[in-house]
């Protein structure tokens, strides 16, 4: 798939299916039919159960799907019901010390980092074929488990997840080292050597997509794996791992254990036998795995955290297409993107009709049951989450920003919240400063470009930013004064295989994706030879 914007992607698979996705019927999604879809009142309105079964529920280890050495399984929970899915094997230290013990095996005995290089990337495209093939259960599983639209699933992740093991097959037989001339008789080489076990700790607001944003580069520079997945999302990362089996992946190089962060994912984090560490998550949890590989073997840590991106609305912007895409930046994935522009910044002379047309679009947005077509935002992921997006509308509002619309729950089952949109939103207001991860839109004024540029660096994050302007010279300006990984210039969310992803400050260290990502998961060795009477050097 070629470089497109998400927003796009989805807005076509969408839109040629159902016209509700953009258009509001001329009602309120509140009043209409999506609050009486999740009551009784007709068995028409009832959640779609998906035709998907749920076959694998082990932990993955050494070639086999296997139960935790403690025997224990924890429930996974379906957000727009709270109802049990399936009970998952719960792991524990005891059962990542297996999965390491077989990830070493593979590595320092198994044919993987032996093979050619040109083999593993054959596995590689083989496994993609098989999404392919198998993308029916793999994004009804991600939606069921998660809660994000179908659509999104099968049009928009799917193929992503599938483009990004093509892009690290491609990947696979080009890494090499380099010949440098050095002072006096010597050969000198450096030689690019897979780090060995790596340990990978995925979230679970896109379960295949940091999936392959990790397994993709460590497998195609030769590395055998640990993954631990959210304890919320575990099904798809199983599924994945049967179709790598499949592919011809050997024994123990891929090897995944679901369970909780302070049991399996303190003791992936802390072990000795772990060479590197790959996590995607919180901040604060970041800070805590960082802590845990420093005081174990030093392994390094490729960390993607948290963010509070700015879109920023300059007074030349197309209205209508600035407020489509703020939109979009903002509640995509039920506002549950690390990257989300979560801090509008508008020109003070366009703000009031930004504001009144970002209401509105807010107010036409399809809430619903993830399956049903035309949905544009499903459940948050689970009470938790829940509970704390509502906290912080409730911190909006006893911060006098100005509700323009939503602020509450929708329905009386699962976890669903109304599109919220807050104008007249300061800076030192909870909402404008920390991580909600929901549907909740702050909208800010600002004055001139210095100002905006000050303001939208006063943040501890530095992940991504929204540029929206007509002017080349304001985006040249602003896209290398902002202090963020990536910058957006009249785009939002473009992520292609090749672009390199990672953030300044407290949104973390080291990049994913693109050329960049491979070099998380190789060692560079020096070897210099003597030359005995060289006829050149």
């Amino acid at each position: 798939m070629a470089a497109r914007r998400v927003s796009s992607l989805l807005s076509r698979s969408l839109s040629a299916s159902s016209p509700l996705l953009f258009r509001s019927q001329g009602r309120s999604c509140y009043n209409g039919g999506i609050v009486r879809r999740f009551g009784t009142s007709s068995a028409a309105e009832e959640i779609i159960n998906p035709s998907v079964q749920v076959s694998h529920t082990q932990l993955l280890i050494n070639g086999n799907f296997v139960d935790s050495a403690s025997g224990k399984t924890f429930p996974t929970l379906d957000p727009r019901t709270g109802e049990v899915i399936a009970h998952v094997a719960e792991g524990d230290a005891e059962d990542i010390n297996r999965a390491v013990k077989a990830a070493r095996k593979a590595f320092d005995e198994g044919p993987w980092p032996k093979m050619s290089a040109y083999e593993r990337s054959r596995v590689m495209l083989r496994f993609a074929d098989l999404v392919e093939k198998h993308s029916e259960e793999l994004a009804s599983l991600e939606t069921w488990d998660n809660g994000k639209p179908y659509q999104q699933s099968k049009a928009v992740e799917i193929p992503m997840f599938a483009r990004l093991f093509r892009y690290y097959a491609g990947w696979a037989d080009k890494i090499h080292g380099l010949t440098v001339p050095a002072d006096g008789n010597y050969h000198v080489q450096t030689l690019h050597e897979p780090i060995g076990v790596a340990g990978q700790i995925i979230p679970w607001n896109f379960p295949l997509l940091m999936f392959a944003w990790k397994v993709g580069p460590a497998l195609a520079c030769g590395n055998t794996i640990v993954l631990k997945t959210a304890e919320q999302t575990p099904l798809t990362a199983f599924y994945a791992g049967k179709l790598l089996l499949e592919a011809g992946l050997p024994p123990g190089v891929l090897n995944i254990v679901s369970g909780f962060g302070a049991t399996a994912g303190t003791a992936l984090a802390s072990h000795m036998d772990v060479d590197k560490l790959a996590f995607t998550g919180s901040t604060d949890t970041g800070k805590v795995i960082l802590g845990l590989a420093a005081n174990s073997n030093l392994k390094p840590v490729t960390l993607e955290l948290g963010g509070k991106s700015p879109f920023i609305v300059f007074e030349d912007a197309d209205i209508d297409k600035a407020v489509e895409l703020a939109h979009f930046a903002l509640f995509f994935n039920q506002g549950q993107c690390c990257c989300a522009g979560s801090r509008t910044f508008v020109h003070e002379k366009v703000y009031d009709e930004f504001v009144e047309k970002s209401k509105a679009r807010a107010l036409k947005r399809v809430v619903g049951d993830p399956f049903r077509k035309g949905i544009e935002q499903g459940p948050q992921i689970d009470s938790k989450q829940f509970e704390k997006v509502m906290k912080y509308i409730r911190s909006g509002i006893e911060s006098n920003a100005t509700l323009e619309c939503g602020g509450d729950q929708i329905g009386d089952k699962g976890y669903f919240i109304q599109p919220t949109v807050f104008s007249n939103v300061k800076d030192d207001m909870l909402i404008a400063q920390d991580e909600i991860f929901g549907p909740v839109q702050s909208i800010l004024k600002f004055s001139d470009v210095d100002e905006v540029i000050k303001r939208a660096n006063e943040t501890r994050y530095g992940l991504a930013a929204g540029v929206f302007t007509k002017s080349l010279d304001t985006a040249n300006r602003v896209s290398r004064a902002l202090k963020a990984g990536t910058i957006w210039v009249n785009c939002f969310d473009v992520f292609d295989a090749a672009i390199p992803f990672g953030g300044y400050k407290m949104s973390g260290n080291g990049r994913e994706k693109g050329i960049y990502s491979l070099n998380n998961y190789l060692q560079i060795k020096a070897v210099v030879t003597a030359l005995n009477k060289p006829a050149w050097i």
